[in-house]
């Protein structure tokens, strides 16, 4: 894995430009992996392994590729310094991946950094339900370009299940359109279904309810989903493109 790195920090910002100010265009986790394109005294241009995001993220000491064996399974999990467990550090978004070296009890130790153990899964655990994790993000504020706790948009929050399940899947909705094939007429919408408009995306939690990460609500949220494509087409003019089946 010659000039790949691992981002070693809760959360990392990808811009569009180089300069807090532009476009937040993603953001990486703890444990995705980027490789350097070019890089000046402040930024770096990368590509993420994982999804082929390419941006500028500020010009910090990385450490070369970790394969992870363990990947965070709770909304948010604290970090602490050291084996006393008592000083917290951090907190570790949903989907973190790390490499553990050690285990202590009920606290595994990463990157000399420890976590609790109830709060991890190996990284090659998959969920039967592939969305099963989704709801642990209601209520969760809406961020452009977020994928973390602390602030998620519509197409991260599907990404991210889904790569916690060992999927690969696009990062943006219209990516996500073109990834997926089989489409679904709304009237056949069953849970895991997803539904997208143009620039907005939602999962299907049985036939009538959904939940996304919805801008004009600024947070995520269950909502009716009839009423939803009602409610986005009497506010922003626009109708479902599609709706998709894993």
């Amino acid at each position: 894995m010659n000039n790949i790195y691992t981002n070693n920090y809760p959360v990392i910002n990808l811009y569009k430009k180089t300069s807090i100010k532009s476009e937040l265009v993603t953001q990486m986790i703890y444990g995705e992996s980027f490789k350097i394109i070019n890089k000046s005294l402040k930024w770096m241009k990368i590509k993420i392994k994982e999804d082929g995001y390419i941006g500028y993220i500020k010009n910090k000491k990385f450490i070369s590729f970790l394969k992870p064996t363990h990947k965070v399974s709770v909304l948010s999990a604290d970090i602490y310094k050291n084996s006393n467990f008592k000083k917290k550090i951090g907190k570790l978004s949903y989907f973190s991946k790390i490499k553990v070296d050690k285990i202590k009890s009920k606290f595994a130790k990463f990157h000399g950094k420890w976590i609790e153990t109830k709060n991890i899964r190996p990284i090659k655990y998959i969920k039967k339900n592939i969305f099963g994790d989704i709801k642990i993000f209601r209520g969760v504020k809406y961020k452009w370009g977020g994928k973390t706790f602390d602030g998620i948009d519509c197409s991260a929050l599907i990404q991210v299940c889904l790569n916690f399940n060992n999927r690969s899947f696009p990062r943006d909705a219209k990516q996500q359109i073109k990834f997926l094939k089989k489409n679904i007429n709304l009237k056949n919408i069953r849970k895991n279904d997803i539904i997208y408009w143009k620039g907005h995306v939602a999962l299907a939690l049985s036939n009538k309810k959904l939940i996304h990460a919805y801008g004009p609500k600024k947070k995520t949220l269950v909502m009716d989903i009839h009423k939803t494509i009602e409610l986005i087409k009497k506010t922003a003019d626009l109708k479902v493109i599609l709706i998709k089946r894993i």
